[in-house]
């Protein structure tokens, strides 16, 4: 896929405030500092479409854009770390679960894993509440620039090993850097397929 345009659309409290339009949509979630911003971006090819901090727990609201004028990303909030009030975490929570018990248009959802890592305890037990859910999902690790190629590998191969544990066939997975821009093209094209099929 060839990415003509992208833009911001609508931020949204609720997911009752999403855009009412009928596009498909994919969302992207992970752990705060996983990358996330630097991985939508590097996937658009924008440097400041999705805002990107140093400081964890940046995005706060349900955040829309618009790709080619014919589907949607969507950035959610991050879990975990994000240095917010408790009451503003359960916030998060509820709104995360709305959107995706409720949005009809998502057609995956991006779990971003930072590949440098240990499997997380949060990453799992939600990764695992998508699948109790039936809410298809695609595996993203991130920041794998940072580690040499046998260690990549072998971080990569323990946590399939992990989930293994839980799931009988594993989701898609795809090994990225939004630094190097990998993996950015086989995302795209993953995305492509799907939206040919994509019957509102």
């Amino acid at each position: 896929m060839i990415i003509h345009s992208a833009e911001f659309f609508k931020s949204s409290e609720k997911v009752i405030q999403c855009p009412d339009t009928l596009l498909p949509e994919y969302a992207f979630i992970g752990r705060s500092n996983v990358g996330k911003s630097s991985l939508i971006n590097s996937l658009v090819n924008h440097k400041n479409l999705a805002k990107t901090s140093s400081t964890p727990g940046k995005t706060q609201l349900i955040n829309h854009f618009l790709v080619n004028q014919n589907w949607h990303i969507t950035d959610l909030p991050g879990y975990g770390y994000a240095k917010v009030s408790k009451a503003k975490k359960e916030g998060f929570g509820k709104m995360i679960e709305d959107y995706f018990l409720q949005r009809q248009q998502l057609q995956y959802t991006f779990v971003l894993i930072d590949s440098r890592l240990e499997p997380q305890k949060i990453d799992l037990e939600f990764i695992n509440w998508l699948g109790e859910n039936q809410i298809p999902l695609v595996l993203v690790f991130t920041k794998t620039d940072k580690l040499s190629r046998l260690k990549k590998e072998q971080n990569i191969a323990h946590y399939k090993t992990i989930l293994l544990g839980y799931w009988e066939e594993l989701p898609p997975i795809f090994i990225t850097s939004a630094e190097k821009k990998e993996g950015m093209t086989e995302i795209l094209d993953f995305i492509e397929n799907n939206n040919l099929i994509y019957q509102p």
